[in-house]
């Protein structure tokens, strides 16, 4: 569909949106278009996006939810749904926005799963997987990078050589709609990535060129599944039995952060978060932690 294709050159060229989000993108609006299509011509209606109507896409909606999507699965749909007509409407191609009058569907309150300082010391001490000595000092530096900066696991995939700052002791990180933010490095991540450049990447690279970082048995640039198989191999080296994925590190970031008196602003800043209600999610954690610390030591709890 044309307009779709415009909507994503939009996306791609004022947005400056990843390749990846795009990709969601295209996908979650394609699913919707095909729906929304179908239901036109089962209602004997000409099927443009001319036709399409607040009702239709609520249909959609109560169509996902029979199909037994979560309903954080909606709400990123709606949000596609919503910027794809709002695109439409204010660029002259609809006469009405059929999505701004759908409201969004309730989203439970959950609080992140973090781990403790213990459960951090076994991943950034204990053991580490891989068949190499380059590969164990890949790992064990990519766990420091992870819990030392809190970034996304899109951001740790993403980082080059000429990202790290060893005299400043930060790291350059591209997120979001390509934003970049600068974040400290600390001492032990910092040292735990210099023996791994200085040491072993060479013995990884086999003699390619690559500017990434982190880099795979092959050489390449290491990916987002790849660091996914090396915490599963690490929880199970280490018999963790909770779930733990690479954004649980960026949780436990944030809230170790809170617990030692860092304000909201500056962790919003940190992690890269556009809004502070997003950051404020990990003062439930926080306060989990007090009531807990209060009810094991309090004489009359």
């Amino acid at each position: 569909m044309q307009e779709l294709k415009e909507y994503l050159d939009y996306l791609r060229v004022q947005r400056n949106l990843s390749p990846a989000t795009l990709d969601a993108y295209e996908r979650d609006l394609t699913h919707f278009l095909n729906f929304v299509m179908e239901q036109l011509d089962l209602l004997g209606r000409e099927q443009t996006l001319q036709e399409v109507d607040k009702y239709l896409v609520r249909e959609y909606l109560a169509f996902l939810t029979r199909e037994g999507y979560a309903r954080s699965s909606l709400a990123r749909r709606l949000a596609s749904i919503r910027g794809f007509s709002r695109f439409l409407f204010s660029s002259g191609r609809l006469e009405r926005d059929f999505a701004a009058q759908v409201g969004t569907p309730k989203q439970p309150k959950t609080v992140p799963e973090t781990m403790t300082m213990d459960e951090i010391k076994a991943f950034l001490e204990g053991s580490m997987p891989g068949r190499t000595e380059a590969l164990q000092a890949r790992n064990r530096a990519i766990f420091e990078v992870l819990y030392s900066t809190g970034i996304r696991l899109s951001e740790l995939v993403g980082l080059d050589l000429a990202d790290v700052d060893t005299v400043h002791r930060y790291l350059r990180v591209l997120g979001k709609g390509r934003k970049e933010r600068i974040v400290p490095l600390g001492e032990y991540a910092l040292a735990s990535v210099h023996t791994y450049c200085q040491k072993h990447r060479g013995e990884l690279l086999q003699g390619k060129k690559s500017e990434a970082l982190f880099l795979n048995s092959s050489g390449e640039r290491l990916t987002p599944r790849g660091v996914q198989y090396v915490l599963e191999q690490c929880c199970e080296l280490l018999k963790v039995h909770k779930k733990i994925s690479p954004h649980t590190f960026r949780h436990t970031f944030a809230t170790h952060l809170l617990d030692n008196g860092a304000d909201l602003r500056s962790i919003q800043e940190l992690l890269g978060h556009s809004s502070l209600s997003t950051t404020q999610v990990y003062t439930k954690v926080t306060r989990g932690h007090l009531k807990s610390v209060y009810n094991r030591a309090h004489p009359r709890a």
